[in-house]
């Protein structure tokens, strides 16, 4: 078990006043999408974890703006990219274009793509060629790209948070697990209650326009995400991410209800996502270490992309959920 020293009030310092500026993000965060409590949570801490989120829901309920207001909270350099089924990978990293300079003389310059970013929106990411979709794979693993065997490192920090629509999925090409894995979170957008839509819709038909003020810089997110990698995990906490990950591989001895309802689980990168969360989550909520309880609230977007029902659990009606709700039972 990692534990807090005498030495380290310094660091409790440091967490307490990033809680502090993270209330305000969150604070300001609400003032402007409504009624989206979990998913302004789970977004602040794919941030803070340095991951990158898979946002699923249906069009209409402020993802682009989600991205567009934490990307002006945070300080980053945003920007947008509808994927398309025409959409090349040089549309996304860029591309040499051949110049004459002075006296007769060419070569070769880079023109950056929009990838080149701090905070990048992949808008309906599955619309996209899978050839394209992987243009995105090397800069969210490696945080670089290479274009004619030259290596272009992309800014700090880097995130990428892509959108699916789970309705129209007619010409759309699923993303690889690969791919999915390369998500800290899947981030589940649903329908705001009638009290937040009442207020959404006075907040955003009127005149007044609601102004946003960076709350962090570019250097303090990454202050604060080398900060959430300091926080201490007990063992229990521990034992419990490496309990609720394991039993969610079939065929490993987790179980013949897990051998039955999964064709494949997740993998070590799923336990990695879960420890830098549960810190993630301790600092938003201005704690100095996580508990047995943010394991279980994070389970379900941690897990959600990293595994798949078999054949027999979907004819029989079972939900991912149901199962991630199953496995986390024993941990509460």
């Amino acid at each position: 078990m990692t534990t807090l020293t005498e030495t380290d009030d310094d660091i409790v310092a440091r967490i307490e006043d990033a809680a502090q500026k993270m209330a305000r993000v969150r604070e300001a965060t609400r003032d402007v999408i409504f009624g989206q409590e979990r998913v302004i949570e789970n977004t602040l801490i794919t941030l803070l974890s340095g991951g990158h989120a898979l946002l699923i829901g249906v069009p209409g309920l402020a993802k682009t703006r989600l991205v567009e207001t934490l990307g002006t909270l945070l300080g980053l350099d945003a920007k947008r990219i509808q994927f398309t089924p025409d959409l090349m990978p040089a549309d996304i990293i860029g591309s040499e274009v051949l110049e004459e300079g002075p006296g007769g003389k060419r070569s070769f310059r880079f023109i950056k793509g929009p990838v080149f970013t701090q905070f990048l929106m992949a808008d309906e990411i599955n619309r996209a060629s899978p050839k394209t979709q992987s243009a995105l794979l090397q800069a969210m693993q490696e945080h670089h790209v290479t274009v004619a065997g030259t290596r272009h490192d992309v800014p700090t920090p880097f995130h990428v948070f892509a959108t699916q629509n789970p309705l129209e999925q007619e010409g759309t090409y699923p993303l690889p697990e690969a791919q999915l894995d390369r998500f800290l979170l899947q981030i589940d957008i649903t329908y705001p209650d009638e009290v937040a839509e009442r207020r959404m819709l006075f907040a955003t038909t009127g005149l007044e326009e609601h102004r946003l003020s960076p709350v962090f810089t570019a250097q303090d997110l990454m202050a604060t995400q080398r900060l959430v990698r300091r926080i201490p995990v007990g063992e229990q906490v521990v034992d419990a991410i490496l309990k609720l990950v394991r039993s969610a591989r079939p065929g490993t001895g987790a179980g013949e209800a897990t051998d039955h309802d999964i064709a494949w689980g997740p993998g070590p990168r799923a336990s990695q996502a879960l420890m830098l969360a549960v810190r993630a989550r301790a600092l938003i909520d201005g704690r100095l270490a996580p508990s047995v309880d943010d394991v279980i609230a994070l389970a379900e977007p941690v897990l959600k992309h990293r595994m798949a029902l078999s054949f027999a659990a979907r004819a029989e009606g079972t939900r991912i959920s149901d199962v991630i709700a199953r496995l986390t039972s024993p941990l509460e």
